[in-house]
Parts: C-alpha cells; structure tokens; sequence
C-alpha cells in the first residue's frame, strides 16, 4: 500500500495545472449511455474514481479509448449488459449515476448500493423516490437498486421532483433521466454546483432541452432521442482549492493554471479575510501568502456557500493560523475524522457533534498520521507541509480517488514530497 513522505517547512512558488472535476467527470461519463452515438469527453483526469467508472462502462460492454491526454472516447450503442454489480463499484459512491441513464435508454437497470468514503450517511431513497415519480417500479432486494418500466411502456414520464434535501447526485440523476423522458420534467430544490452545470451544457450538445441549470429549480422537456457529442470536463474547483489552502498554509507564491476562481467564492473570501492575497486570472488564480495567517471560522453548506469538500483542507490551514476558529459541519454527520490525526500532528482541535474549534499553534511536528476518507487525506498533507520534520501519510488510496498525480504537482511548485510502497 502506497504512502506519502514529506518533509515540510517549504514555500511553495511556481505554476500548478489544475485537472479535470472528479464530480463533473463522473456523471457525465454515465450520460454517455443515453445514446448510442460516440461520446467524446476531454480532460478527464487521471483518478481511480475514473478508472473503476470505466471498468465498470465495459462490463456493460461499452466500448472505451482512452488516450494518455485526458480524452476518453465512450461508445454504448452495443451496450449488453445494463447492470452495475457491487464488485465494480463498492468503492465509489457515483455508481448511483448509472440508475437514471439506463432506465432512461433501455427500460430497466440493476445498480448495486454504492460505497464510498465513510464520511456519513449518504441515502439512494431520494434517487428511488424521484425515478418512481417519472414512472419507474424499483424495488431493493440483496443490495440491489432493480429498476424497469412498466409492461407497455417504453420511456420514462416527465415529473415535478421536489428532493427532501439537496442532492447532488440526486440532481444529477433526473437530469439524465428527464432527458430522454417523455413530456417535461421540473427538478425543484435541486443543486446547483458548477459540476451541474456543466453536465447540463454536455446533455443540450447531445440535443437535449434545458433550462435552469445552475439555478435551484431545472426545467427539462424529454426528447426521443440523444446523440454523440465532444465535451471539456470543467476544471476541478476542490482540486483548486486544496492547492490555494496549501500555499496559504505554507507561504510562497503560485498560479493554478485553469482554475476558475468564480467557482470558489466562499473559500477565496476566507482566504482573503485571512490575509491572503487572490487574483482571478483569464485562465487560473494567483494566490500569495507571507507569514502566518488569520484563522476563520466557517460553516459547510450547499453551493454556493462553503463546500463540504473543502473543510478538512481549511482546517489544516486554521490549525496553523493565528487565533481560533470555529467550523459547523452541516453535510455529513461523520466529516471530522482527520482531527485526531492532525492532533497528531500537535493542532489543537477539539469536537462538539457537528462542531470543531481550533486553537491555531505556531507549528506542527511530522509524525505517522492515516488518511480515513479522500478529503482528509488531502488535510494531512498540507498538514504535512508545514509540518516540522517528516510525516508520513498512510492508506493514500483514498487520495489517489480525486487527485490526479497530486505529489507530482506539490514538487512542481517546491515541495519535497514522495510516494513510497510499503
């Protein structure tokens, strides 16, 4: 098992290129199966999220090219196989994204209860509750989400869908689905991350009718058919912003190529307050920090507030900062695993249920720490970087699920990191 060494106390200084959205990636790979033309995504990044989606595209007997540039060409007119099995896809929770594109295409889909990081509850009854209301009979049995149409039907009906909470997935899910559905279909309460966004702009290249994207309310009218399409994987705002809270936390000077600074206005505005200065560039951020910053209190909430997903990072960089701070976790239920292991490290946190106040110190020592879900793992190594001494950061493997070559890019602007096996 793969782990990270690093030996911190550098400033970081140069040019980082940001990858592909994980969570734009994923879902627009599934859209792929709503037609039967060639669908041909660019910068794709390099994840194992990615990979296991691909894998799980060819069990169905999709056909898949993918070049070492970040272009992957999908082809699902021969599609054999409209089943997700639990082997494929027990590490990733985006194996849900299948469920609303296979109903929609060919009437019946088998899509196992995905896994995940183990950061929380994360319910399907919202995806089940919105594909009955278009029509679906779904049933749960042995771990199983077992969908098809009913006799005489052959298409998906447009429906009002009001989810009980925001649901990312959820969203994304009727997207594709209303799609191919017949009549409209208006999503209510739905989400509004640019990942949405930009899956939606990829469904009207493949002809189909939105309008709303990117709002809380989406208005879809169902056409018979989709076809091929060439769409860009908008850039990774949580990648973007793991590296701004790196050099926040560190000091130096770095420009993230691509970055799209008006996807992180909640996390630039804190980074700012805490006396960073941000720049939006035509094409990526310029971030410099000097000295110890200012910590920030801070409450998760859904786009367009302060991501879940950058939390951790956050707190890596308040575990540092002057002064204490709070952070009220709203999204998942078990979020503050990283804690005791940046504690450590020497941060001084402590944890109240949803709530984490941090005493910022003047350093952090190296040590032995364990990454427990993806964004965590990206909080110890900015942790790592400060750090006095070497850290160690072990099971990396929830890492390498939403971080394409992440030490690669860390030494590119001047850390000293590497990957080392066991």
């Amino acid at each position: 098992m793969d782990k990270l060494l690093i030996r911190g106390g550098r400033q970081l200084h140069g040019e980082v290129r940001i990858s592909g959205a994980k969570n734009a990636a994923l879902p627009e790979l599934c859209a792929a199966l709503l037609t039967d033309q060639p669908v041909q995504l660019q910068n794709v990044p390099r994840l194992q999220d990615t990979a296991t989606m691909l894998t799980l595209l060819r069990n169905m007997g999709v056909t898949v090219e993918r070049d070492g540039e970040g272009n992957v060409r999908i082809d699902a007119g021969k599609l054999s196989s409209p089943e997700a099995p639990y082997e494929l896809v027990k590490t990733m929770r985006a194996s849900v994204l299948a469920l609303g594109p296979l109903v929609a295409r060919f009437g019946e889909a088998t899509v196992s209860l995905p896994g995940g990081c183990a950061i929380g509850s994360r319910p399907v009854d919202q995806h089940i509750k919105g594909m009955q209301a278009m029509g679906a009979d779904i049933v749960v049995e042995h771990g199983y989400m077992i969908a098809k149409l009913p006799q005489g039907r052959t298409r998906l009906r447009g429906a009002s869908i009001r989810t009980d909470m925001i649901t990312v997935t959820g969203t994304e899910n009727f997207l594709m689905a209303a799609a191919l559905a017949e009549g409209e279909t208006v999503l209510e309460n739905a989400a509004q991350e640019p990942e949405i966004a930009d899956l939606a702009e990829m469904l009207i290249k493949m002809g189909a009718r939105i309008q709303g994207h990117g709002t809380g309310r989406i208005v879809i009218q169902g056409v018979e058919k989709l076809g091929g399409c060439t769409h860009r994987v908008v850039s990774d705002r949580i990648e973007a912003g793991t590296f701004l809270c790196a050099v926040a936390a560190t000091g130096g000077d770095v420009v993230l190529r691509h970055g799209r600074a008006d996807h992180l206005d909640a996390v630039i505005d804190k980074l700012r307050d805490a006396g960073a200065s941000v720049a939006s560039l035509d094409d990526g951020i310029h971030l410099h920090a000097q000295g110890r910053l200012i910590a920030q209190s801070f409450r998760t909430t859904e786009y367009p507030g302060f991501p879940t997903d950058m939390q951790a990072q956050f707190m890596a960089l308040n575990a540092v900062a002057d002064g204490p701070s709070k952070i009220t976790e709203t999204i998942f239920e078990n979020r503050f695993m990283h804690v005791n292991e940046l504690v450590r490290l020497g941060a001084n946190i402590q944890v109240d249920g949803k709530f984490a106040v941090i005493e910022g110190v003047g350093k952090l020592s190296g040590a032995t720490v364990m990454a427990t879900d993806l964004r965590a793992s990206a909080s110890l190594v900015i942790a790592g970087l400060v750090a006095e001494g070497e850290t160690l950061v072990d099971r990396i493997y929830h890492l390498d699920r939403g971080y394409d070559q992440m030490e690669a890019k860390l030494r590119g602007i001047g850390a000293d990191i590497e990957r080392v096996k066991s």
